[in-house]
């Protein structure tokens, strides 16, 4: 009789301390230390931070990937994926970070911030293939793919064009200048690549694309010589005279002029290694063993991480 009555307080006290044993077990975090299972996602957060101040990228995506995957849904889940594009990128997996940025943007593209995904999605694809680059300009080819470099003008292109007064505007229009001139050089050196070739017609529609497509880059006076000397060779010296008086017009102070603002044409005589475009510009362009190339220098791309998260 005397267990009867005593057995509900019996059976209150096992519950009570079966319920305090479940929430101890839930404060043991994967490494059995005490914690709340409700700041794990900040914990997550912090020790990614941590390892992104101490260059630990590798650490970083590692916390930020397990951050996003474990709390889909919580506080810090968009801000993790914006650290994830500049952990990548820091990291040179250029490839993975663009997949990155182009996924905060399908997923986000209303969000404040979205911009920083434009802009680290074009500096991702300005430094892929940078040997590429350092190659173009020091020892030229003609053939080489420029495709990371489009891809880049277009990123930062559509950047200033969603966001003209976004933090990173300037930045963006700087290289955009830098590879608009990266580009133009390149369909330039093309265009001298067909020249040596005799294939007049390609050489005149190369020097188009750099007239046409890139008006305001630095080489324009070059890939005009270049429809001058192949419309020359052609017969056709309406179509050269017309390049020539366009040249003359919008480029008096072109190197290839006299004193006299006449074009110099001199016959090579001396060393048929020598092309038309050698001669008139005085040696200047077209040297048969290497190709004249401008002098750039690329801006530095040291990129700024993510807008600090406000976790208040």
């Amino acid at each position: 009789m005397k267990l009867k009555k005593f057995g509900p307080l019996f059976v209150g006290i096992f519950v009570l301390l079966s319920g305090c044993a479940f929430v101890g077990s839930g404060n043991k975090g994967n490494d059995g230390t005490e914690q709340n299972v409700e700041n794990r996602d900040k914990t997550l957060y912090d020790e990614a931070q941590l390892s992104l101040q101490n260059g630990d990228y590798i650490r970083a995506i590692d916390r930020l990937e397990l951050l996003e995957s474990h709390f889909p849904f919580g506080r810090y889940a968009e801000q993790a994926q914006l650290e994830l594009i500049y952990a990548r990128f820091m990291s040179t997996d250029y490839d993975t970070a663009i997949l990155a940025a182009d996924r905060f943007i399908n997923l986000h593209p209303q969000h404040q911030n979205a911009d920083y995904a434009y802009y680290m999605k074009g500096l991702s694809n300005f430094q892929r293939d940078r040997g590429f680059f350092d190659r173009l300009l020091g020892t030229p080819e003609p053939l080489r793919d420029v495709t990371s470099a489009k891809d880049a003008f277009a990123d930062f292109e559509e950047l200033l064009t969603k966001f003209p007064n976004s933090m990173y505007a300037r930045d963006a229009q700087r290289r955009m200048h830098y590879l608009r001139n990266v580009l133009a050089e390149a369909e330039l050196h093309v265009a001298y690549f067909y020249l040596r070739r005799d294939a007049w017609i390609s050489a005149i529609n190369r020097a188009r694309e750099v007239i046409e497509h890139f008006p305001k880059s630095a080489v324009v006076p070059r890939a005009l010589v270049v429809v001058i000397e192949a419309n020359h060779k052609l017969g056709l010296e309406d179509a050269a005279n017309d390049a020539l008086e366009i040249l003359a017009l919008n480029f008096p102070e072109y190197e290839g002029f006299n004193d006299d603002g006449e074009l110099v044409i001199r016959s090579p005589v001396k060393n048929k290694d020598r092309s038309f475009l050698n001669t008139i510009t005085l040696g200047l362009l077209d040297r048969p063993k290497s190709a004249a190339t401008l002098k750039l220098d690329p801006p530095k791309t040291e990129p700024p991480p993510p807008p600090s998260f406000d976790d208040s």
